[in-house]
């Protein structure tokens, strides 16, 4: 198929990308939305990549109800390309002749499948005229219901009785964007310059944060001076629960992108011996940028944080954030593919990491330091499991109490739920000191 310019064939081509291909969200995005021209065509094309992706169990469920027999693996871009259809056409705000026209259209581009055309024209045509009937039967089905698989709808379940369903339906809804001013820029002034189309308003925890509706962040006044990051609320907890202080020693292992480390940098007026790690180099490449944009200074080094022999000088550090590698539940709403790729076997593989990072970076730390212990997860296996199991093997690891608003407490740690009363992401945060030498 030929590449298009239209941001329904983009969006399909993503979607190949991240279902057929097993590819992450944020890897495609990059790839893809820079082909469209125009700023609304991308979010246009962006919308309907996360629209999909949000209910895409359903939505395949829903398809394969309309099919006489399921796809074979090479017909895989049908099958994708009937899933946008539907998800365009379960969306009220979207107007159902166009979206049935151009998936229609986007069909004959399938040179070597002439049949393609007649296939899509007719299950999405069976879908408007069942669809009632069809989301009846889907809403029986707990999985589809709430867009989640089976395993994680049991974990929260099991961990959040009071709570999964709320985490489901949060999940499945776009997060507003959230800004993080620099410490010397006013919020009320900076309020002002924005137009009322965007929503904007103050976070009420966080003193330099503002939420507003989804817009070309580049666009907004301020931006190539470096007069803002855009960073979720659950995430700006991070720096302030570290404390920086200024002209202090700090390791920012697993940085990237590296909102956490500039977030550090500007609480202490970029006066901190900051090293940040990230085992990705593309990746370390991203927080240069954001450090040269926000004109902020940090030594970077591409390196295996657990792997201390290979880049530690030897110095101990007076504070560490770890932010884990995790399995991501907490940003399902922002990276809806995340719910799909994850399997059981991937925690567990993740938990014998978190742990290794824990115990390697743990004697990089002096006396007396603090160590803040991060994921964007909501699995407790990740989080307070990883912290109780951890201080049960290193006698000189103290666990601190720390306070953040709308979380939950709990045996060690603090957990955020995605959606929260500050509109944050799904993150968990526990702080440890060492115990200093008698």
């Amino acid at each position: 198929m030929q590449t298009s310019q239209t941001a329904r064939q983009i969006a399909f081509l993503m979607l190949m990308a991240v279902i057929n291909d097993g590819e992450s969200l944020s890897a495609v995005t990059p790839r893809f939305l820079p082909r469209l021209n125009e700023a609304r065509d991308r979010a246009f094309a962006y919308r309907l990549t996360l629209d999909c992706l949000r209910q895409l169990n359903r939505f395949a469920w829903q398809r394969d109800q309309l099919l006489e027999r399921p796809f074979k693996g090479k017909d895989m871009d049908v099958a994708v390309l009937l899933l946008l259809g539907i998800s365009q056409l379960a969306d009220p705000t979207l107007p159902a002749h166009a979206s049935l026209n151009e998936t229609v259209e986007i069909a004959r581009k399938f040179k070597k499948k002439p049949w393609a055309v007649g296939v899509t024209n007719g299950v999405l045509r069976s879908f408007q005229r069942q669809q009632i009937a069809l989301n009846e039967q889907a809403d029986q089905q707990t999985s589809l219901a709430l867009s989640h698989p089976t395993w994680l709808i049991q974990q929260l379940q099991q961990h959040y009785p009071q709570d999964w369903q709320a985490i489901c339906i949060a999940n499945n809804q776009p997060a507003q964007l959230c800004l993080r001013l620099k410490p010397n820029i006013h919020r009320a002034e900076y309020l002002a310059t924005l137009p009322e189309t965007l929503g904007a308003s103050a976070h009420p925890h966080l003193s330099q944060a503002i939420l507003l509706n989804s817009t070309d962040v580049t666009q907004l006044p301020g931006f190539q001076q470096g007069d803002f990051s855009v960073q979720d609320p659950s995430a700006q907890w991070a720096a302030h629960l570290l404390k920086p202080q200024t002209n202090e020693r700090i390791l920012d292992a697993c940085a990237a992108p590296g909102g956490k480390t500039t977030h550090l940098l500007e609480l202490t007026q970029n006066q901190l011996d900051l090293t940040a790690l990230d085992i990705d180099n593309s990746r370390l490449e991203r927080i240069q940028d954001n450090l040269t944009r926000l004109q902020l200074n940090a030594t970077l080094k591409c390196a295996n944080a657990a792997e201390t022999a290979n880049w530690w000088d030897g110095k101990p550090y007076q504070a560490i954030l770890l932010d884990a590698p995790c399995s991501a539940t907490g940003i399902i709403r922002r990276h809806p593919d995340i719910k799909w790729h994850r399997k059981p076997a991937d925690i567990r593989a993740l938990n014998t990491t978190q742990a290794q990072l824990l115990d390697q970076l743990w004697p990089l730390l002096l006396p007396g330091g603090r160590l803040l212990y991060a994921t964007c997860s909501v699995l407790p296996s990740e989080n307070s499991e990883q912290i109780a199991a951890f201080l049960a093997r290193t006698p000189d690891a103290i666990h601190q109490a720390i306070a953040l608003p709308n979380s939950i407490e709990m045996p060690y740690g603090r957990q955020l739920l995605p959606g929260n009363a500050d509109a944050g992401d799904g993150f968990f945060y526990a702080l440890l000191t060492k115990r200093a030498a008698s």
